[in-house]
C-alpha cells in the first residue's frame, strides 16, 4: 500500500514566497493547495511555470478562491483539505503602504493570522502551521536582532505582524498546535513585487539602460537591511515544519547593506553611475523609519542546518540580469499571455 502523499496549503501562494515554496514542495512530491483572491483579472503569473489546466486528472497544484477576512470559508477549506502542513504567507505586506491603509493592514496581516489559526483549531485538523513573521517587528531595536530581541515595530505592518506572532505562540501554548514563527529578514528575487525597493531599483536599471526611463525616485537611501535570496528563505520555512518540536527562528544572512549600496551595485552591473539617474522624493519616506536591520540566524544554523547560499553582491546581479532579460523579452514580443480558466 503506497504512502499517502503529503498535502500542503499555502496562503499567499501567488506572491513571491508562495510561488517559490510551491515549486519546492512540488519537487518534493507534495500535493499543493493555494488560496487566491477572486479578481476580474489573473493575478497568478508567478505560478505560470507550475500551473496546469484544472480539467486534468491527478493535479498536484490546486488553487482555491478565498480571503483572509472570511474565517468561515477558511475553516471549511481546511476541514475539506486536511493538509499536513499550512504555510501562512498571505498579508498586506508593503510597509510604506501600511501607513496609508493601517486598518486594512491590521485586518489582513494581523487578524487574518488569527482567523486561520482559529480555523485550524475549530476544524480539528492535525496539521503543522507556519506563520510568516517579519524583521519589521524589531523596528528600532538595535542590531543584531535574534529570537530574544524585544519587538519595537515602527509601522502598522510591523504592529500587525507582532499580533500575528503572539497569536501563533498563544495557539501553540493554549491548544498544543504545532505552530512556528519564521522571523524572516528581507529576502528578494526576480519575482519580487515591482513596488518594493529592491525590485523597483533593478527594474529601473533595466529600463534606464534601454533608454526607456530617465529617473528613479526613492526615499531613504541610508536605511540598512539584511538582504537574502528568497528561495533560500522558503526552504527554511519547510525545514521549520520538519522539526520534532515547534519553535521560532530568525532567518537572515547576518550582513546589512544600505539602499545606496544596492543602487551602486545594480547600476554598476550595466555600466552606469547611479548618481546621474536617482533623485530622493520625500513622499517615499516613512512617518517612522526603521534605520538598521541585521539578523542573527545562528539558531537556525544550529537547529535547522540552514545557511544562505547567495550573498548580497550575487543577489543584486541576479535581479538586475533577470530584469534586463525580462525587458528584452517584452520588447521582442517573446512574452505571450495565456488565457485560462482558473
Amino acid at each position: 500500500m503506497s504512502e499517502e502523499k503529503r498535502r500542503a496549503f499555502i496562503t499567499g501562494i501567488s506572491g513571491q514566497d508562495g510561488s517559490y515554496l510551491a515549486e519546492q514542495l512540488l519537487e518534493k512530491g507534495y500535493e499543493v493547495h493555494g488560496l487566491v483572491r477572486r479578481s476580474s483579472s489573473f493575478n497568478t503569473r508567478r505560478l505560470d511555470s507550475i500551473y496546469r489546466d484544472p480539467h486534468e486528472h491527478g493535479l498536484a497544484l490546486v488553487l482555491h478562491y478565498g480571503d483572509l477576512s472570511d474565517g468561515v470559508s477558511l475553516t471549511n477549506l481546511i476541514r475539506e483539505l486536511q493538509p499536513h502542513e499550512i504555510y501562512h504567507l498571505g498579508a498586506q505586506s508593503h510597509v510604506r503602504v501600511s501607513f496609508d491603509i493601517p486598518e486594512y493592514t491590521a485586518q489582513t496581516t494581523g487578524l487574518g493570522t488569527l482567523r486561520i489559526l482559529e480555523a485550524v483549531r475549530a476544524s480539528g485538523v492535525e496539521t503543522r502551521f507556519y506563520q510568516a513573521s517579519s524583521s519589521e517587528m524589531f523596528g528600532s531595536a538595535p542590531p543584531p536582532q535574534n529570537e530574544l530581541t524585544p519587538f519595537h515595530p515602527r509601522s502598522p505592518y510591523g504592529v500587525a505582524k507582532v499580533f500575528g506572532y503572539w497569536a501563533t505562540v498563544n495557539y501553540r501554548e493554549a491548544y498544543g498546535l504545532f505552530a512556528v514563527n519564521g522571523i524572516l529578514f528581507n529576502h528578494e528575487g526576480s519575482r519580487r513585487g515591482e513596488t518594493f525597493v529592491s525590485r523597483k531599483i533593478t527594474r529601473a536599471v533595466a529600463r534606464i539602460k534601454a533608454g526607456l526611463q530617465n529617473k528613479l525616485y526613492l526615499g531613504n537611501l541610508d536605511a540598512r537591511r539584511d538582504w537574502g535570496w528568497a528561495p533560500d528563505y522558503t526552504h527554511a520555512m519547510f525545514l521549520m515544519l520538519q522539526q520534532p518540536e515547534p519553535d521560532d527562528f530568525v532567518i537572515a544572512t547576518g550582513e546589512s547593506h544600505s539602499v545606496r549600496e544596492f543602487l551602486e551595485l545594480a547600476f554598476q552591473r550595466v555600466g552606469l553611475d547611479w548618481q546621474g539617474y536617482v533623485d530622493v522624493d520625500p513622499r517615499y519616506y516613512r512617518p517612522s523609519e526603521v534605520d538598521h536591520l541585521r539578523g542573527d540566524a545562528s539558531k537556525a544554523e544550529q537547529v535547522l542546518g540552514w545557511k544562505p547560499t547567495v550573498n548580497f553582491r550575487e543577489l543584486v546581479a541576479l535581479m538586475v540580469d533577470a530584469d534586463v532579460q525580462l525587458l528584452e523579452d517584452e520588447l521582442a514580443g517573446r512574452l505571450v499571455s495565456v488565457d485560462r480558466d482558473r
